[in-house]
């Protein structure tokens, strides 16, 4: 079965049982406060369907159905192995209520229906996959401190299928939830005998083992949301009971089609045929596969490469692509125009990058038996050489690379790079030490003087402060001059030396819209606004902003201001990294 006709028989066996079909939402989920912004990509079905999982109504009702596309990193180091990619399609049918709720066809739904019909589907040769009972398993919540045993989707299950094949397992395997904040509860899973000769009935250790050895594959996902969850904690029951259930075309896909691995289903076939020519590792062939159709699907999106948030991550998955092919480029000919434009433009510069990155690499070997870890996370962090690159080099060579040290200074970049990102909406700051404070008032000063210097088209994209330097974007269509970047820092020390007060004052909206303060344009604010102003009152102040602080009170404490570098992050987008010395 294809898998055309995959999508084709699950929005239409729930079509036929009340669910209004909806489109999947976009990768990218919404720049706006909430939810849903805790992660750049919507990465499961359920992801876009939240405020209505939490109690909103519907304008389509309570029974709804669909394919969503997903995308997430956080397993990418699995990717290549028989079931785990980056971008992938979640079948879901949703129950938004209880049945207590409303009556009729309409009226939401719970546990018996859910999994009444998750088996039916599964199992049905006339409207479903038409998968043999004997190969299936599943799995139920034991229970916990959250929430007790679910003994009513066991009695459920054992309707179906024999008490031997049903296994109680704890939260890790069978509770979901999204992140810290948002709808959760128990769930209940579904697993498919993937073997030849068949595995027969199991203890549950030996379910455990079969399923760590991918003998059995999850293809069916239940999740009975009644509970939230707030900053980590498990806080109480939801107003209603919602049904959020999902299977993973892919995997789904790899059981119908009789393979052993995603890859070797017709989602994939295409392009690992030409994936194939280029490398002879099989694991490479599925990253580079898997990274690429992953890219192309957040192009069609509107993701555009870059270095931060949503357009690095698909510069990432380009270039780790390329690099498991090292460089050479896999034909995208039957690709939309577009599509295959942006990742050639990408791969190209990449080329470059690379070709930079291999002349530094012959220098730090040249004598040498082992690339040390602190060489290879060098060559990596400022010469863009991935490390599978970095080992197939040193491979040619003869020598050793200390990986397991590169390791080390990659996961201390990591956590530098993740304290950033969880900070995104506090305004980019790493923590509020005493150094980083000093930081965030010296970039209003950077703001305001590269206004003076370079003219009001100057507006802030972002910015990222740790302890050790601030960063700044800003559109700008051209590289800063080395004069205009001396004038920036002449105006930010000036400033600096007359000891300005920085003071704070909190107006209504309204009023605090017509004081000319910095602010975006994108971004919801409240009914009132704080805002930062240097100088001795607001009217004549040097610089003023919506902002959210801490900042020191006086700008003589900041010390010497010193760009570090200026360079393009985007077409029209700028970066300045500076220091106070």
């Amino acid at each position: 079965m294809n898998s055309a006709e995959i999508r084709r028989r699950f929005l239409n066996f729930f079509e036929k049982r009340g669910h209004k079909i909806i489109p999947s939402a976009s990768l990218i989920t919404p720049d706006e406060k909430g939810i849903t912004n805790t992660t750049l990509f919507n990465s499961a079905g359920m992801q876009p369907l939240i405020p209505y999982l939490l109690g909103k109504p519907h304008p389509l009702g309570r029974r709804l159905a669909n394919v969503q596309k997903c995308l997430r990193t956080v397993d990418i180091d699995e990717v290549g192995d028989a079931i785990h990619n980056t971008f992938f399609e979640m079948l879901g049918n949703w129950s938004l209520g209880d049945p207590d709720a409303a009556n009729g066809i309409g009226a939401g739904y719970f546990k018996e229906e859910a999994i009444s019909w998750s088996y039916e589907l599964l199992t049905s040769k006339k409207e479903g996959f038409g998968l043999d009972p004997k190969h299936l398993y599943v799995t139920v919540f034991e229970g916990d401190e959250n929430s007790p045993k679910d003994l009513e989707a066991f009695e459920i299950w054992e309707k179906y299928l024999p008490e031997n094949r049903i296994y109680f397992l704890p939260a890790k395997s069978n509770w979901w939830e999204a992140g810290d904040n948002g709808p959760c509860g128990p769930d209940t899973e579904m697993f498919y005998d993937v073997t030849k000769k068949g595995l027969g009935d199991l203890t549950k250790a030996e379910f455990i083992q079969a399923d760590e050895k991918r003998q059995v594959v999850e293809v069916w996902n239940d999740v009975f949301m009644e509970y939230e969850k707030r900053d980590g904690k498990v806080i109480g029951k939801l107003p209603q009971k919602n049904v959020d259930t999902g299977a993973g075309l892919e995997r789904l896909a790899m059981v119908l089609q009789g393979v052993d691995n995603i890859y070797d289903t017709d989602l994939f076939l295409p392009l690992m045929a030409e994936v194939k020519k280029l490398s002879g590792d099989t694991r490479d062939q599925r990253i580079t596969a898997d990274h690429l159709r992953a890219a192309a699907f957040l192009i069609a999106d509107g993701v555009r490469p870059s270095n931060t948030d949503r357009g690095y991550i698909l510069r990432r998955l380009i270039r780790k692509a390329v690099a498991k092919t090292v460089g050479k480029i896999v034909n995208l000919d039957n690709w939309p125009t577009t599509t295959k434009e942006i990742i050639q433009g990408e791969i190209e510069k990449f080329s470059k990058i690379i070709n930079q990155g291999v002349k530094e690499f012959e220098k730090i070997a040249t004598g040498k038996k082992e690339i040390s870890g602190q060489d290879a996370f060098l060559l990596f962090s400022s010469h863009g050489l991935p490390i599978d690159l970095i080992v197939e080099l040193a491979k040619d060579k003869k020598i050793t690379v200390d990986v397991i040290g590169f390791e080390v200074k990659f996961e201390k970049h990591q956590k530098l790079s993740r304290s950033g990102a969880e900070q995104k909406f506090k305004g980019g700051l790493a923590d509020e030490s005493e150094q980083v404070i000093k930081y965030h008032t010296a970039t209003h000063l950077l703001h305001q003087a590269l206004h003076e210097v370079l003219g009001d088209k100057v507006s802030q994209k972002g910015s990222n402060i740790t302890a050790e330097r601030l960063r700044f974007d800003f559109v700008h269509p051209a590289k800063m001059t080395d004069e205009e970047k001396k004038k920036v820092e002449k105006i930010v020390n000036q400033k600096i030396a007359e000891d300005l007060p920085v003071q704070k004052i909190v107006l209504p909206k309204e009023e605090a819209l017509k004081t000319g303060a910095y602010h975006s344009f994108n971004e919801k604010y409240g009914a009132e606004i704080s805002i930062y102003f240097i100088g001795e009152n607001l009217a004549n102040a040097f610089s003023k902003e919506f902002c959210g602080g801490p900042h020191v009170t006086n700008t003589g404490v900041l010390g010497r201001f010193k760009i570090i570098k200026e360079e393009a992050v985007a077409a029209g987008v700028r970066r300045i990294k500076a220091v106070l010395g």
